[in-house]
């Protein structure tokens, strides 16, 4: 269907961070499949991992335990501080499961028939199934399919005040992404992060981290939110988690993971033995390559180089981002950067029309560091400047003051 619009190119397979076109060209991956592929491509041991477990069983439904689902919830719940685990096949379904739980736990408690709003921040972006679009702030994804899930209003980033007026006992839970991916990489204050987690614990609501673009090593550290003072009750994830093949998941505290019950939520496909396999393989590839040290390392180096081409072109607004999710701000159009990127044989992407967007691969050397920035300079320098525009808002307060004029 007529839902992306693509290049004529066709990627044909990859090694490393590089990915190759039907003509043999050689590209280096700064975007990483929209944050999946963490390992990059082709890694040894998610290959191995995948061959072994085709040749035993892909799928066996969830009425059974397969040897790795277990596993896999253990070390997540590791990793995170959460207690409980359901698997599902993407972000936006475990978005989906994630609101489920919130609304079901609320309901149990004293007064919870009422306990049926959410919160959700401006400039959010939280998947495209109903319930998903319904809390993503964003007017082009929700407009054409209104009218929505009813019962969501949206804080205003990093606005304490703007939070405590709308954080009433009615609210099941709050969603924020630590780091805002889609909306511009925008990063959540510490403060505003402390407020909602105890105006969650006050009200008797959820406090719920989207770590499906920020989670899984993405910053430097295992979860976003462990920049933070205080843990979230449920978190979501996806994109790297099984290195490319559709995985996602839903971890949540014990009391609130407790208010499911068998036969309140399931899924057909979503923890099977090859995606779960191949989860314990990345997640263990993180951990003995020390994946987290190199990503901070790397996104140090990546976010000070930007900074310096930040001096030299006066249409870089802002550098921002943690570890290997960065964003360029600009004040001109971001495609036209995007397009002389890809005949350059870089791979980058532009969200929110002029914030250019950098995810690479986990595994990134200092050697590509240095190869990706001479491409990105060489970017900047060569594309014919776009004229600025009036609509390009420099915060995500004047996105929504303009997307209203509209």
């Amino acid at each position: 269907m007529n839902t992306y619009k693509r290049s004529d190119m066709i990627f044909t397979h990859g090694r490393g961070c590089y990915v190759f076109d039907q003509n043999g060209k050689k590209y280096l991956d700064f975007l990483g499949g929209i944050a999946v592929n963490a390992l990059g491509y082709s890694y040894p041991d998610l290959v191995k991992t995948i061959r072994r477990e085709a040749g035993r069983a892909v799928h066996v439904s969830n009425l059974f335990h397969n040897p790795f689902q277990g596993p896999l919830a253990a070390k997540l719940a590791k990793w995170s501080g959460m207690d409980r685990v359901f698997f599902t096949n993407s972000g936006s379904e475990a978005v989906e499961g994630a609101l489920k739980l919130a609304r079901i736990a609320a309901k149990k408690k004293p007064g919870g028939a009422t306990k049926t709003r959410f919160l959700a921040l401006e400039n959010s972006f939280h998947g495209r199934t109903f319930g998903a679009v319904s809390i993503t702030h964003t007017l082009k994804y929700r407009e054409p399919f209104e009218p929505l899930v009813p019962g969501v209003d949206f804080v205003r980033l990093n606005d304490v005040a703007d939070l405590e007026a709308k954080f009433t006992d009615d609210v099941c839970a709050i969603i924020i992404e630590p780091i805002q991916g889609e909306g511009g990489i925008y990063p959540v204050s510490n403060e505003f992060w402390n407020r909602a987690r105890e105006l969650a614990t006050e009200h008797g609501a959820a406090l719920i981290a989207d770590e499906i673009q920020c989670g899984l090593g993405r910053t430097g550290k295992a979860f976003a939110y462990q920049r933070l003072a205080g843990l979230p009750d449920i978190v979501v994830v996806a994109k790297p988690l099984a290195g490319g093949l559709p995985l996602g998941a839903f971890l949540a505290r014990e009391e609130f993971a407790a208010s499911f019950s068998a036969g309140l939520h399931g899924s057909t496909f979503g923890g099977g033995p090859l995606t779960c396999a191949t989860g314990l393989t990345f997640l263990d590839t993180v951990e003995r390559k020390h994946l987290l040290a190199n990503v901070r390392a790397r996104g140090a180096e990546l976010k000070a180089g930007l900074k310096k081409m930040a001096a030299k072109f006066d249409f870089i607004r802002e550098v921002r981002g943690e570890g290997l999710m960065i964003g360029v701000d600009l004040d001109v159009e971001g495609t036209p950067y995007v397009a002389e990127a890809l005949k350059q044989g870089l791979l980058i992407n532009c969200t929110h029309d002029h914030i250019l967007r950098f995810l690479p691969p986990f595994i990134l050397t200092a050697q590509q560091m240095k190869e990706g920035l001479s491409k990105i300079e060489s970017v900047l320098a060569r594309t014919e400047r776009p004229a600025k525009s009036t609509a390009v808002p420099s915060t995500p307060a004047e996105a929504l003051t303009l997307a209203a004029v509209r």
